[in-house]
């Protein structure tokens, strides 16, 4: 797609790039909220950047092993899904992760779950690299699903 034909208005892509985020957003929590309350559960004394370093690359993974399963259950080869789980856009994964754990940090004061910050630190981490995935769908035609 030209440069100069680019434009933020097309449903169908915002739609497209809304369900790509949410299976990026499940991905990453399960990960990122798995680590969280490992540690809020088990009280092991650990720095809280420490606790959100691991949640992210945690979530990172999880994100990365669900993408692999989508991508398998679409026909790919392990290999081929795994490539390309890995080569999405990192870029929407690392960013997503980053918005989430600072808005937990800075509604709670540190790594810890609250039924009322879940449902905050969600939207954020949906809303933080939706563009980026509308954009990267639009400019190069690459969703992850």
């Amino acid at each position: 797609m030209a440069t100069d034909t680019f434009h933020w208005g097309c449903k169908h892509s915002w739609r497209a790039s809304a369900k790509n985020t949410m299976w990026c957003v499940i991905g990453c929590s399960i990960g990122d909220f798995g680590t969280i309350l490992f540690f809020q559960l088990s009280k092991i004394p650990f720095p809280v950047l420490g606790i959100m370093t691991l949640a992210i690359i945690n979530g990172l993974l999880t994100s990365i092993m669900l993408e692999t399963y989508i991508l398998m259950k679409q026909k790919f080869d392990f290999i081929s899904a795994l490539k390309t789980a890995c080569g999405m856009s990192f870029i929407s994964m690392v960013s997503m992760e980053i918005a989430m754990n600072a808005t937990d940090y800075f509604l709670t004061g540190g790594a810890m779950l609250t039924w009322w910050v879940v449902p905050i630190m969600l939207v954020v981490g949906f809303l933080t690299p939706w563009p980026y995935n509308y954009w990267r769908l639009k400019k190069f035609n690459q969703a992850c699903h």
